[in-house]
């Protein structure tokens, strides 16, 4: 009998009761299968319907139930091993993708520990989005489980911090702390998950407030008379330059930026996150004369670059006194800081005012023939790339930053030449991060991270896990022309802060290829042996106050690598050129995470200095490697 004409009586009867009790889903008071809508759903429905696709963080009592409806509905889910490298990912995650990152955490130690992200996050306006846990709202100021009033604690660090009150008001409250995170200047919405809510219920879905997808922030463009008064300063400049942000890179300004500094030829100068938005190569480019393009330059178009530290606040002897800094930002809170006039300065959309600057210039273009202020740009850039290449040269055992980086360079231009765009740079670490800026260049927007506005050391392997959920979205296996290499340049101290992160890479299947430049110090080592290094230790074991480990001292040659190798990744410990080169190939081409442990130079004898920020260049240029 064919199965369309089995009889009715046939057909196996399928308890519905049983199967929920089996799989130990919830029944109602009667008994029965409970049909009803939990509140964990309805939150991870609220991601779906705002397009969230990744959700990074750690689970636990209650929030598990969170991640694992939204990996029901098809998101993501990356689990970390620390809440504080959860919450920078996801703040990276948001600034690489131009929509907010969004993070997941318990109540209490998971709020502190994430508060890390938060803080990051609205230093550098990333936009990123942090839901927590909390304890049940009847058992509030009892000491219940996991107690912390999130709320109060971060209000002052977001633009909102909510907590709804009942189920059918998550969906508004998580949608409006996702848009104020997005909108106007990027920062961190926040939204409390009282444990009723999350595991309360509620009949049927109809009654669920549908969300639509927030759509793209408004673009402002700008007054057309402050147009016209900054095309005649610009105009009349000797010495002109424009500083590129990375608030230029975040806004997609690529192609307006680069037009502009191609019509008019003026010389700019990207800031550490801003490198790419115009590429390293190109001609006017001044990183290898900042300083003297700092202290000449008359007429300065800031592109999405704060006049905070980074940039010594617009101030002297770094600048010209008679500077003249052009601001244009997101946020009208920046204008007017550090030496800028608020007069000359934009609130709007950067892709959009450049584009209105271009105009408004018309065909002039700066000529720098007859200038004295290309004369200076160029002989000091002629200068300081001749000693950048004698120091990437020098030949000795242990290896400097230096040699070490040039070998990398070299062998990753090899295997894939910049303008590809096909390596995305993290990096962290004083001496790291100072020496790898100019050593590595970027051709392409948004493909170097590194410490940022708050030069936050812990940062890297969460922001390289950023970068390859933003770049190659699935494993490691995934294939195409789009995909992207990461890689992590870490000082010894700065991998510490997050090298069990390792794991989280390996089961993910990330093939993140990470460098740990070791010198067996914070800024640097103490020692030129291990017997040298064994006697501090005992002298500290014994209680001396002379002759001892310093405050600055890390372990003798630890063995990074072992983090890879235990957790199904591959380790190389290299001493040499020769060796650094093999494990670079090797780690570049690998499927798994890779971590490069290289023995360089501990520069023992070296005075650590402690100076003021506005002394310092764009990151400190201290004696080690953080």
């Amino acid at each position: 009998m064919p199965v369309s004409e089995k009889p009715a009586s046939d057909v196996p009867m399928v308890d519905l009761t049983s199967l929920r009790r089996h799989f130990q889903l919830p029944l109602n008071k009667s008994g029965n299968m409970d049909m009803s809508t939990t509140g964990a759903k309805i939150i991870a429905q609220a991601l779906q319907s705002l397009g969230v696709t990744v959700i990074f963080g750690i689970v636990g009592i209650p929030v598990v139930e969170i991640a694992e409806e939204a990996i029901n509905l098809g998101i993501r889910f990356i689990g970390f091993r620390n809440e504080q490298a959860a919450s920078y990912a996801a703040s990276a995650y948001g600034y690489l993708t131009g929509e907010p990152g969004v993070c997941l955490v318990v109540g209490g130690p998971g709020v502190l520990h994430a508060i890390a992200g938060v803080g990051n996050a609205s230093a550098n306006a990333f936009p990123l989005l942090l839901l927590a846990g909390s304890s049940e709202t009847h058992l509030t100021g009892r000491g219940a489980f996991q107690e912390l009033d999130a709320i109060a604690l971060l209000k002052p660090h977001t633009k909102l911090s909510v907590r709804p009150s009942s189920l059918d008001l998550i969906p508004l409250a998580i949608r409006d702390a996702y848009r104020e995170a997005w909108y106007g200047k990027p920062g961190s919405g926040f939204v409390d998950l009282p444990a009723d809510l999350i595991q309360g219920t509620q009949e049927g879905e109809e009654h669920v407030q549908q969300l639509r997808k927030v759509i793209l922030p408004a673009r402002p463009a700008a007054n057309p008379e402050c147009i016209e008064k900054i095309a005649f300063l610009m105009r009349g400049a000797r010495a002109p330059l424009v500083v590129i942000g990375k608030g230029a890179a975040y806004a997609r300004a690529e192609d307006a930026v680069r037009e502009l500094i191609s019509r008019t030829g003026v010389p700019f100068l990207p800031t550490p996150m801003g490198k790419g938005v115009v590429p390293d190569s190109h001609p006017q480019n001044t990183a290898a004369a900042r300083s003297t393009a700092l202290k000449h330059a008359d007429v300065v178009l800031l592109l999405g670059a704060r006049l905070n530290w980074i940039l010594h606040f617009g101030e002297p002897p770094k600048w010209n006194p008679q500077a003249r800094f052009i601001q244009v930002d997101i946020s009208p809170e920046e204008l007017g800081r550090g030496g800028a006039d608020p007069e000359l300065g934009i609130v709007g959309d950067i892709g959009v005012v450049v584009r209105q600057i271009i105009s408004g210039l018309g065909d002039w273009r700066w000529q720098p023939s007859v200038s004295e202020y290309a004369k200076l740009l160029d002989d000091a850039r002629i200068k300081n790339e001749a000693n950048a290449a004698k120091k990437a040269q020098e030949d000795k055992l242990p290896m400097t930053f230096n040699r070490a980086f040039d070998v990398i360079r070299s062998t990753l231009h090899r295997l894939s030449p910049p303008q590809e765009g096909g390596i995305v740079y993290v990096s962290e670490g004083a001496n790291t991060m100072d020496i790898s800026r100019s050593m590595f260049p970027v051709e392409h927007p948004r493909l170097r991270l590194d410490a940022g506005t708050y030069a936050t050391m812990g940062v890297g392997l969460g922001y390289a896990m950023a970068a390859h959920a933003a770049y190659n979205g699935g494993s490691g296996s995934s294939e195409g022309n789009s995909r992207k290499k990461i890689v992590a340049l870490e000082g010894d101290s700065a991998f510490g802060f997050s090298a069990m992160e390792v794991e989280t890479m390996a089961r993910y299947g990330m093939d993140v290829l990470i460098f740990v430049m070791n010198n067996g110090g914070v800024y640097h080592g103490d020692s030129t042996s291990a017997n040298e290094w064994l006697q501090l230790q005992q002298a500290t074991l014994e209680g001396r106050s002379h002759g001892g480990l310093r405050s600055t001292s890390l372990g003798w040659e630890v063995r990074y690598e072992k983090i890879a190798e235990a957790c199904g990744g591959l380790g190389f410990f290299v001493r040499t050129p020769e060796d650094l080169e093999r494990a670079t190939v090797e780690g570049f081409k690998a499927k798994v995470p890779v971590v490069v442990n290289i023995v360089i130079e501990a520069g023992p004898s070296k005075k650590l200095v402690s100076r003021h920020v506005s002394s310092l260049g764009p990151f400190p240029r201290f004696v080690g490697g953080l």
